[in-house]
């Protein structure tokens, strides 16, 4: 439930229920969504669902899915670690995908984690981890210091179709 959320140092892992498993979910099923929406209403009423018994649950494991668990010490360690061994500076969630990517190691079989934000974002972190701040690449040097624009908008489709709509130049 939302609000048992804890927060970490990882926050895109700081969720409740996490959208793209939602949309992957939605695919599982057939694209059907009164069926995932009656899945994740059994999260919000028990907790969870159990696909295990269903036809599609053997469709998951062509998918490569694999899970596990990666604390802040985790963290922590594997940016300490991959710093270490490679010279590369990574953040929390590539480190999250990295220590669990490891626990799954097979010979022979490459194991491939993606990271898809920079470690900056993630400053703090970093620099309790290492010692030393983020390195900032030079395209974003003086991003802090350029103005600021927010547009409030209500969460309403035709509404923030207008809006893309007026600002597309």
């Amino acid at each position: 439930k939302s609000a048992e959320t804890l927060h970490t140092s990882s926050p895109s892992m700081d969720i409740s229920k996490a959208s793209n498993f939602e949309r992957f979910v939605f695919d599982l099923m057939g694209k059907d969504g009164k069926v995932t929406a009656g899945m994740f209403k059994q999260v919000d009423e028990a907790g969870g669902f159990d696909i295990s018994k269903d036809a599609v649950f053997k469709d998951i494991a062509k998918n490569g899915f694999q899970s596990g668990r990666s604390a802040h010490e985790n963290r922590l360690e594997t940016i300490r670690n991959i710093d270490s061994q490679y010279g590369v500076m990574i953040y929390t969630h590539t480190a999250d995908g990295v220590k669990v990517a490891r626990e799954h190691l097979q010979a022979g079989i490459p194991m491939i984690v993606l990271e898809t934000a920079l470690p900056i974002k993630f400053e703090e972190t970093i620099e309790v981890a290492l010692g030393r701040p983020a390195e900032c690449p030079p395209a974003f040097k003086d991003i802090k210091s350029k103005p600021q624009r927010v547009e409030n908008i209500d969460a309403d489709v035709n509404q923030v179709k207008n809006f893309i709509t007026a600002h597309l130049n």
